[in-house]
Order: structure tokens, then sequence, then C-alpha cells
């Protein structure tokens, strides 16, 4: 069983979240973007897209920063592309982080981001009704131990 050149030279769907320090500035962010932009393209590959979910906290402090800038991004390339993306990353100094995922195959990439949309709506739906609950639990003690 051998290994043909032309499986490697697949395109396949990935999905990436990329953490930039959070006093990187918009012009370093578009500059990475650009960058991550046409290192996809050079390997035969294209965006579908890219969003911004803001600052966010940290889990834990990398590098003394408690917060980072979130985003999120979806494309179709090669491997050898996902290697050239994270070799530029590493040694970007405002990635704090960052994580390439391959999406199973035949993935419609606009699909995928509408369904991850839908979850996150979910979610927070899920979240404010709990909050409400809470409210109202809280505020039934009040009135129980006045």
């Amino acid at each position: 069983m051998a290994f043909t050149l032309e499986e490697s030279k697949k395109e396949h769907a990935y999905e990436a979240v990329i953490i930039v320090h959070p006093e990187a500035s918009e012009a370093e962010q578009k500059e990475l973007f650009t960058k991550n932009k046409s290192i996809v393209e050079s390997f035969g590959g294209a965006m579908n897209s890219v969003e911004t979910w803001g600052k966010r906290p940290l889990a834990n402090a990398i590098d003394k920063s408690q917060i980072g800038n979130y985003f999120y991004t979806t494309f179709k390339t090669s491997p050898e592309a996902i290697k050239e993306l994270e070799r530029t990353m590493r040694i970007n100094d405002k990635v704090l982080r960052f994580l390439n995922v391959r999406l199973k195959d035949n993935t419609d990439l606009n699909k995928h981001v509408e369904e991850y949309h839908q979850i996150l709506a979910d979610a927070e739906k899920k979240r404010r009704e709990f909050e409400e609950k809470a409210k109202k639990r809280a505020a039934a003690r009040k009135t129980f131990n006045a």
C-alpha cells in the first residue's frame, strides 16, 4: 500500500479559533488574517468566513494576559497549508493561541457556520432562561425569609 502525493493535495474543510493579544491593533489583526488568507490561497484553498467573538477572559493567563481577542474562521485548503499557517502563527508575537480542526469530508462550510450560529443562539437562550429562574428563586427566598 503506497502513499500517493495526490491524496495529500486534496482540499479539506477546516475551522480555526485564534486568540490574539488584547493589545494588538486593528491593523495588526487585519495583517494577520490577510497573511493567513494569502497562505490558504497560495496552496489552492479559499477562506470562507472570519468572525470576531470579541475580547473574552482566558481560563488561564497567557503571557500575563487575562483576556484575549477571539476569532473564528472557516476555510478549505490542503494539509500543507495548515503546516504553514501554524508555523507563521507560532512566530507571531500577537497570537496567544490557535487551534485548527479538520472537519468531516464534504462539509458545506456555509451550512456548518449556520448550524454553529444556531447552537450559539440556543445556548444563549438557555443561559437567559437559567438566569431568569435563578432571579425568581432568589426573589422567592427573600419573600419567604422576610
